[in-house]
Protein backbone atom coordinates (compact mmCIF):
# COMPACT_ATOMS: atom_id res chain seq x y z
CA UNK A 1 0.00 0.00 0.00
CA UNK A 2 1.48 3.32 -1.09
CA UNK A 3 1.38 6.13 1.44
CA UNK A 4 2.39 9.73 0.90
CA UNK A 5 3.32 11.58 4.06
CA UNK A 6 3.51 15.38 3.92
CA UNK A 7 5.23 17.62 6.44
CA UNK A 8 6.49 21.16 6.76
CA UNK A 9 3.29 23.16 6.92
CA UNK A 10 2.75 25.86 9.49
CA UNK A 11 1.90 29.49 10.11
CA UNK A 12 4.00 32.34 8.76
CA UNK A 13 3.66 36.02 8.10
CA UNK A 14 3.34 37.40 4.60
CA UNK A 15 6.70 37.46 2.89
CA UNK A 16 7.94 34.43 4.78
CA UNK A 17 9.00 31.01 3.54
CA UNK A 18 8.12 27.40 4.16
CA UNK A 19 9.35 24.12 2.70
CA UNK A 20 6.93 21.24 2.34
CA UNK A 21 8.12 17.64 2.11
CA UNK A 22 6.42 14.52 0.82
CA UNK A 23 7.87 11.06 1.37
CA UNK A 24 6.21 8.09 -0.35
CA UNK A 25 6.46 4.64 1.14
CA UNK A 26 6.76 1.62 -1.11
CA UNK A 27 7.73 3.45 -4.29
CA UNK A 28 10.51 5.68 -5.54
CA UNK A 29 9.99 9.31 -6.49
CA UNK A 30 12.36 8.67 -9.40
CA UNK A 31 9.65 6.72 -11.26
CA UNK A 32 6.77 9.06 -10.57
CA UNK A 33 5.09 12.17 -11.78
CA UNK A 34 4.38 14.12 -8.63
CA UNK A 35 2.59 17.28 -7.77
CA UNK A 36 1.52 19.66 -5.07
CA UNK A 37 -2.07 20.77 -4.85
CA UNK A 38 -3.89 23.05 -2.48
CA UNK A 39 -7.43 23.57 -1.36
CA UNK A 40 -8.75 26.56 0.52
CA UNK A 41 -12.11 26.43 2.34
CA UNK A 42 -14.98 26.65 -0.13
CA UNK A 43 -12.70 26.35 -3.15
CA UNK A 44 -11.76 23.62 -5.60
CA UNK A 45 -8.49 21.76 -5.21
CA UNK A 46 -5.99 23.36 -7.57
CA UNK A 47 -2.63 22.35 -8.95
CA UNK A 48 0.26 24.40 -7.63
CA UNK A 49 3.36 22.68 -9.00
CA UNK A 50 4.23 19.40 -10.65
CA UNK A 51 7.28 17.51 -11.83
CA UNK A 52 7.70 14.59 -14.22
CA UNK A 53 10.06 11.62 -14.15
CA UNK A 54 12.70 13.55 -16.10
CA UNK A 55 12.38 16.55 -13.77
CA UNK A 56 10.43 18.75 -16.15
CA UNK A 57 8.32 21.01 -13.95
CA UNK A 58 5.31 23.25 -14.29
CA UNK A 59 3.66 25.79 -12.04
CA UNK A 60 0.40 27.58 -11.62
CA UNK A 61 0.70 31.20 -12.75
CA UNK A 62 -0.09 32.40 -9.22
CA UNK A 63 3.04 30.79 -7.75
CA UNK A 64 5.58 31.06 -10.57
CA UNK A 65 8.89 32.52 -9.44
CA UNK A 66 7.88 32.20 -5.78
CA UNK A 67 7.56 28.39 -5.48
CA UNK A 68 10.02 25.69 -6.52
CA UNK A 69 9.25 21.98 -6.77
CA UNK A 70 12.04 19.42 -6.61
CA UNK A 71 12.66 15.73 -6.11
CA UNK A 72 15.56 14.27 -4.15
CA UNK A 73 15.95 10.71 -5.40
CA UNK A 74 18.53 9.83 -2.75
CA UNK A 75 16.20 10.97 0.04
CA UNK A 76 13.16 9.66 -1.85
CA UNK A 77 11.39 12.92 -1.08
CA UNK A 78 9.44 15.55 -2.98
CA UNK A 79 9.82 19.17 -1.87
CA UNK A 80 7.99 22.43 -2.39
CA UNK A 81 9.98 25.51 -1.46
CA UNK A 82 7.59 28.40 -0.97
CA UNK A 83 9.00 31.93 -0.77
CA UNK A 84 7.37 35.35 -0.60
CA UNK A 85 4.22 33.79 0.79
CA UNK A 86 0.98 35.71 0.55
CA UNK A 87 -2.26 35.41 2.56
CA UNK A 88 -3.93 33.99 -0.55
CA UNK A 89 -1.53 31.02 -0.36
CA UNK A 90 -3.34 29.90 2.79
CA UNK A 91 -4.73 26.40 2.17
CA UNK A 92 -4.36 22.72 2.89
CA UNK A 93 -1.53 21.46 0.70
CA UNK A 94 -1.59 17.93 -0.69
CA UNK A 95 1.09 15.80 -2.28
CA UNK A 96 0.04 13.59 -5.20
CA UNK A 97 1.77 10.86 -7.19
CA UNK A 98 1.38 8.82 -10.35
CA UNK A 99 3.90 5.97 -10.33
CA UNK A 100 4.76 5.40 -13.97
CA UNK A 101 8.32 5.28 -15.28
CA UNK A 102 7.10 6.81 -18.57
CA UNK A 103 5.33 9.71 -16.92
CA UNK A 104 7.28 12.72 -18.19
CA UNK A 105 4.51 15.32 -18.09
CA UNK A 106 4.21 17.55 -15.02
CA UNK A 107 0.44 17.35 -14.63
CA UNK A 108 -1.37 20.16 -12.81
CA UNK A 109 -4.64 18.29 -13.38
CA UNK A 110 -5.58 16.44 -10.20
CA UNK A 111 -7.35 13.66 -12.12
CA UNK A 112 -3.99 12.45 -13.45
CA UNK A 113 -2.88 11.27 -10.01
CA UNK A 114 -3.94 8.15 -8.18
CA UNK A 115 -2.19 8.53 -4.84
CA UNK A 116 -2.68 11.36 -2.39
CA UNK A 117 -1.34 12.38 0.98
CA UNK A 118 -3.43 13.55 3.92
CA UNK A 119 -2.43 17.18 3.57
CA UNK A 120 -0.51 19.75 5.56
CA UNK A 121 -1.92 23.15 6.52
CA UNK A 122 -0.25 26.37 5.42
CA UNK A 123 -1.50 29.61 6.95
CA UNK A 124 -0.12 32.99 5.90
CA UNK A 125 -1.08 36.03 7.90
CA UNK A 126 -0.91 39.64 6.69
Amino acid sequence: QVQLVESGGGSVQAGGSLRLSCAPSGYSVSIACMGWFRQAPGKEREGVAAVGVRDISDYADSVKVRFTISKDNAENTLYLQMNSLKPEDTAMYYCAARFDVYCNTPYLNRWRYNYWGQGTQVTVSS
